[in-house]
């Protein structure tokens, strides 16, 4: 890749609060002993860059899958999420997922709702026995 598509490349990621180095496969690996990284010590070969994302991995992924879709010279091989390490298909699927906001206010909504309907049927219940009452005495009236 160029200066300039790197450059480019590297102002996206920021843009996300992410970083991208370009690292020296031997001091790679030797950075990757005794860390979550070690599962990906096979994959150093050829020119290694890093993506870093500290917020959001699913960020992360985008950005780089979106940027090797304009540019043909940045191949994905493998990336490395939460300690697991992903072939290029999985980080495919990992980037169609909703941004990690959206996933915990899609969580909160599902707890959420099994308490609003039993609220509202123990709502509904003391109304149907109130409203009972209330014909029973305009009834007796």
């Amino acid at each position: 890749m160029t200066v300039a598509e790197l450059s480019e490349l590297r102002r996206l990621l920021r843009e996300g609060n992410l970083e991208y180095r370009i690292v020296k496969n031997t001091l790679a690996k030797i950075a990757s002993e005794g860390t979550s990284v070690s599962v990906a010590r096979d994959s150093f070969k050829g020119p290694v860059g890093i993506a870093i994302g500290y917020d959001d991995p699913v960020l992360a992924v985008k950005k780089v899958l979106e940027f090797s879709r304009k540019n043909d010279k940045l191949k994905v091989n493998v990336g490395l999420i939460e300690g697991s390490l992903c072939a290029s298909a999985d980080l495919k699927t990992v980037a169609d997922l909703p941004p990690k906001k959206v996933l915990l206010s899609i969580m909160a909504g599902g707890f959420k709702s099994p308490l609003t309907k039993l609220a509202g049927l123990l709502n509904a219940t003391l109304s149907n026995f109130v409203n009972a009452l209330e014909a029973l005495k305009n009834k007796k009236s």
